[in-house]
């Protein structure tokens, strides 16, 4: 990833808290560091640099360009040290001539990264992060959903699982899977929508995956509201597997239409998405129903780890999530 060297150059004055020309030096809002101060700075973000003595904004500036230049997940997502580099660089304990929010230092950021088409932002845990405003991609270091979660985050758990009990399935595809997908880092995600069902062979979303190597794999998506298990009947919102069986080899079995390369491709692995438990007894029906090259091509996501990616990606929660106040009396009914 390249940014343009003025914008290098400011990141660099704001790593080492250099004020710019015609900054007073008094109302400036990044702190100042001396050499050995920088080298802490960028060792606290998990790098080996450490300042030679050179002019101290000229080689922070450089470090920075080595650092965009490191592997990173997407065209449009920036690598991690990076990112720590913001987090690090905007910590609400180093504010200074205003409040702990910064508003100030932010602004100051954000002028420097619109050139690149960024926005940095605070969340509701406190940190800053990184938003490409095109694409609306928040760029942070790779989740882990399996670490324990903060008691905001649990809140915020319990909220989407209440949104997805009443959730229908485009909900549960419109508005959880493709804006979660899409922060993964999957591109060119497309719903068919349920008035293109006829035309769908059993994908009710398409996307593609750029690997490090610039080789695009494809990816559909079968996506259930409820339960999948392995009885004989659909009942309710339980969906039998036999249905998700034909669906994905209907998948697998069919060519879409990239209109990026003018090309019909083939899945190259299929997801299978359900807002409730997949049952281990599902999980092995349908293993014992794919041959061995099938088989490979399928990838299991249940409500559990909608969950804990929804939660780690930081991703905000659907409008409808949200608590709704509850109507006063003289809402619904006159007060005589």
């Amino acid at each position: 990833m390249k940014f343009k060297q003025h914008t290098l150059t400011l990141l660099g004055e704001m790593v080492v808290g250099n004020p710019g020309k015609g900054d007073d030096p008094e109302h400036y809002f990044f702190l100042y560091r001396s050499s050995s101060f920088i080298t802490d700075f960028f060792h606290e973000i998990d790098t080996e640099y450490t300042h030679d003595g050179s002019t101290r904004h000229r080689w922070a500036a450089e470090v920075v360009e080595k650092i965009l230049q490191e592997p990173h997940a997407g065209e449009h997502i920036p690598p991690d040290t990076f990112a720590r580099l913001i987090r690090r660089l905007m910590d609400p304990d180093d504010a200074i001539n205003e409040g702990r929010d910064r508003p100030q230092a932010l602004a100051r950021l954000n002028a420097a990264l619109s050139r690149e088409n960024f926005e940095a932002f605070y969340a509701e845990d406190g940190q800053c992060y990184l938003r490409h405003v095109p694409t609306n991609t928040i760029a942070m270091p790779a989740p882990n959903p399996h670490r324990p979660f903060s008691p905001a985050e649990i809140a915020r758990r319990d909220q989407l699982i209440a949104y997805l009990d009443r959730a229908s399935e485009d909900q549960l595809i419109e508005e959880i899977l493709l804006p979660l997908f899409r922060q993964l880092g999957f591109h060119r995600i497309t719903a068919a929508g349920h008035r293109d069902k006829a035309l769908e062979y059993g994908k009710d979303v398409w996307m593609r995956y750029t690997l490090p190597t610039q080789h695009v794999l494809y990816f559909g998506i079968q996506a259930k509201k409820g339960k999948l298990d392995s009885s004989g009947v659909t009942k309710g919102s339980n969906h039998n597997v036999a249905e998700i069986h034909n669906q994905a080899l209907m998948m697998l079995g069919h060519e879409i239409f990239d209109p990026e390369i003018g090309k019909n491709v083939l899945v190259d692995h299929a997801f299978i998405v359900a807002g409730g438990e997949i049952t281990k007894a599902a999980r092995n029906w349908l293993g014992r129903k794919l041959d061995t090259s099938k088989r490979s091509q399928i990838l299991f996501m249940d409500r559990e780890d909608i969950l804990n990616l929804y939660v780690v990606t930081n991703l905000p929660l659907p409008s409808a999530a949200w608590p709704q106040a509850d109507a006063r009396p003289w809402d619904s009914e006159p007060p005589f």
